[in-house]
C-alpha cells in the first residue's frame, strides 16, 4: 500500500507518486492485514483512498469483519462504519474510480468459508449502503469484489452470484495452476 504523504521521513513507506511511476493503476487500501498487523485505522485509510484518487490511480477499498465481529452478528455495522469512514469526503464523481473488496477477515487463511450466498447478501448490503451515501447510480456502477480466500473450488459459486463483480485473489495467486483456474471461472 501507499502512504498518504508525498514526501518526508517515513521510512518503509512508499509515496503514491513512486507507485504510479512504475505503472500501477490499482492500489489496495484498508487490506485486512494492514488493518490488523500494521494498525491502519479508518482515518489513515481514508487519507490513503484520497491520496490514491488525487494521484490518478484507483483504490481498491477493502472492508470486512473479524471472527469476533462475525460471531457478535455485527458484520453489517462494521462494514457500514468502514464504508462511511473510509470514503468520507470522496465525491460521487470520484466513486467511478473506486473498487470495493469485501473480505471477511475470519475467512482469510483460516480454512473457514464464507458461502457464496452469504457473500452475495453482504455485497447487496454494501450496494445499499453506497446508494444511501451517494445514489443508486453510484451503487450499481461500483465494482464490488469478494476477497475471502478465493479458491478454484469456490470461484464458480461466487462468480455466479448477481452482486459479486469479481474476486480479490490472495494466496491462490501464488500457484499458477490455481490462479489460472480462478481466472477462467465458469458461470
Amino acid at each position: 500500500g501507499v502512504y498518504f504523504e508525498d514526501k518526508g521521513a517515513y521510512t518503509g513507506s512508499v509515496a503514491a507518486s513512486m507507485v504510479k511511476s512504475i505503472g500501477c493503476e490499482y492500489i489496495l487500501c484498508g487490506h485486512s492485514e494492514r488493518r490488523t498487523l500494521m494498525k491502519d485505522d479508518d482515518v489513515n485509510i481514508n487519507k490513503k483512498v484520497k491520496k490514491v484518487l488525487e494521484s490518478g490511480m484507483k483504490p481498491i477499498l477493502c472492508i470486512g469483519e473479524t471472527k469476533e465481529e462475525f460471531d457478535l452478528d455485527i458484520t453489517k455495522d462494521i462494514c457500514a462504519m468502514q464504508l462511511s469512514k473510509d470514503l468520507f469526503g470522496v465525491t460521487k464523481e470520484q466513486m467511478a474510480d473506486v473498487v470495493i473488496a469485501y473480505e471477511p477477515v475470519w475467512a482469510i487463511g483460516t480454512g473457514l468459508v464464507c458461502g457464496a450466498n452469504e457473500a452475495n447478501k453482504m455485497h447487496r448490503f454494501i450496494r445499499e449502503k453506497l446508494a444511501g451515501m451517494y445514489d443508486e447510480e453510484v451503487a450499481q456502477a461500483t465494482r464490488i469484489q469478494y476477497g475471502g480466500s478465493v479458491t478454484p473450488e469456490s470461484v464458480d459459486g461466487l462468480m455466479s452470484m448477481p452482486e459479486i463483480d469479481g474476486c480479490l485473489v490472495g494466496g491462490a495467486s501464488l500457484d499458477a495452476e490455481k490462479f489460472a483456474r480462478i481466472c477462467n471461472f465458469e458461470k
